[in-house]
């Protein structure tokens, strides 16, 4: 059976720590490796003409504990899969060097979203993710906000740590809200658990008790319907809380429906700024205030500065739970 690492369990004395980056964002890295107090390894990087990739770390690893982080969105020149293949690649590399142990540290896990069948012969890929980090030698995985921790947690059969934003998030969103009321609310009934948690951090961060609403969502062919809205957000600040904004059509569907019952503004937050396709639209729905995300992924739209869009940085959130597991 799958064990599930939580932050502070570190057991008995750790190995000297390694942290390998390979996302291409240079300040990610450093600030990931300055938030751990740790230069990250310098790796050798070698494109062929053919389009494959080598990586090679230019340090002795064994015995070492290894944390390797890969940011796993398509931009600018690679897609997913050629993170993931990368990835999954210098994980081997290390377990043939040697190293004592492995953690792949993925803020964003793609294909979480598919965990279950909806149609005759649906792939699982979820549990086939799993399958590929187990076959190279991943100890452990650490993810954020995944789009469902059970089924996450039963698809991977080695250890696996989540990690959650929400308080970060809340920290912002008593900074920005003021004395005004909220209601917090998810944009389809089954993601009332992680608006109920978002829901119990505000009123931690606030010292008030938010409200609770969530939204009627069915999804047909990639075409979302659904009108209702459970719960009364008339007069307040709707929080509107999902794991991603990948198309972005949930989002604006939920902002548009809590202005039409009333709601004095709307903040969306979602830890995975993925902005596919028409997503960055979102920032232009009126009664939108803040568009709260994280730099889980490397979406080209988090650098552009809009006045609406908020970004908070994950190195920090990534470095305690790294140094907590080494405790």
């Amino acid at each position: 059976m799958p064990t599930h690492d939580s932050p502070g369990s570190g057991g008995s004395a750790p190995e000297p720590l390694q942290l390998f980056v390979l996302d291409d964002c240079q300040v990610f890295g450093a600030r990931l490796g300055a938030a751990l107090g740790v230069e990250p390894v310098s790796l050798e990087h070698r494109l062929f003409e053919d389009g494959e990739f080598k990586l090679r770390p230019l340090e002795e690893v064994r015995g070492r504990d290894a944390f390797v982080v890969q940011r796993l969105s398509g931009a600018g020149d690679l897609s997913v899969n050629d993170r993931l293949v990368r990835l999954l690649f210098f994980i081997a590399t290390l377990r043939d060097q040697g190293v004592a142990r492995c953690t792949a540290v993925v803020p964003y896990l793609p294909y979480a979203r598919k965990d279950q069948r909806t149609k005759p012969r649906d792939p699982l890929s979820l549990r086939y993710l799993a399958q590929l980090f187990e076959a190279v030698g991943t100890d452990r995985i650490m993810v954020m906000d995944v789009h469902n921790v059970a089924a996450f947690e039963n698809a991977f059969r080695c250890n696996t740590v989540h990690v959650e934003a929400r308080d970060a998030f809340a920290g912002y969103i008593r900074e920005r809200v003021g004395e005004r009321p909220l209601v917090v609310v998810s944009p389809d009934s089954g993601g009332v658990k992680r608006a109920n948690a978002m829901r119990l951090a505000l009123r931690e961060a606030t010292g008030c008790d938010p409200a609770s609403a969530f939204l009627e969502k069915y999804r047909t062919e990639g075409v979302v319907s659904g009108e209702a809205l459970v719960g009364s957000v008339d007069g307040c600040v709707a929080v509107i809380v999902d794991d991603l904004i990948a198309g972005g059509t949930t989002m604006r569907r939920a902002v548009r429906t809590v202005m039409q019952h009333g709601a004095t503004g709307a903040i969306a937050v979602a830890t995975h700024g993925v902005f596919a396709d028409e997503a960055p639209a979102l920032l232009d729905e009126p009664g939108l205030e803040t568009v709260l995300v994280t730099n889980s992924v490397a979406s080209p739209l988090l650098a552009s500065g809009h006045a609406r869009l908020q970004v908070l940085p994950v190195e920090p959130m990534l470095a305690a739970a790294i140094s907590s597991l080494q405790g």
